[in-house]
């Protein structure tokens, strides 16, 4: 079973920037990874994610050209490099991962473990 532990969040103005970390208990190399987010009262949503051997990395239209994600597979982490926030992405953000080779990430259905969440919160 693998264990994912986020962090890296916290309260910033918009504009602002936050890099998010997910530290996996196990190696992450050839499993697909993906970053969600929930706001309050709305369904977890797909923000970023890359598949199973690394060769795509896709993200929601709402984040494309502000947030970057990149993985150190020899550190088993994954990060999210969120720049320009905007106070309609506060949410709880939360890192998963997930051991099939279906190419479309997106489906939240996908994925197997999932980590506890960090917040993020962006104030106008």
């Amino acid at each position: 079973q693998v264990q994912l532990v986020e962090s890296g969040g916290g309260l910033v103005q918009a504009g602002g920037s936050l890099r998010l970390s997910c530290a996996a208990s196990g190696r992450i190399n050839g499993y697909t990874m993906g970053w969600f987010r929930q706001a309050p009262g709305k369904e977890r949503e797909f923000v970023a994610g890359i598949t199973w051997n690394g060769g795509s990395t896709y993200y929601a239209e709402s984040v494309k050209g502000r947030f970057t994600f990149s993985r150190d597979n020899a550190k088993n982490t994954v990060y999210l490099q969120m720049n320009s926030l905007k106070p309609e992405d506060t949410a709880v953000y939360y890192c998963a991962t997930s051991s099939s080779s279906d190419t479309y990430i997106q489906n939240i259905r996908l994925y197997d473990y999932w980590g506890q969440g960090t917040q993020v919160t962006v104030s106008s």
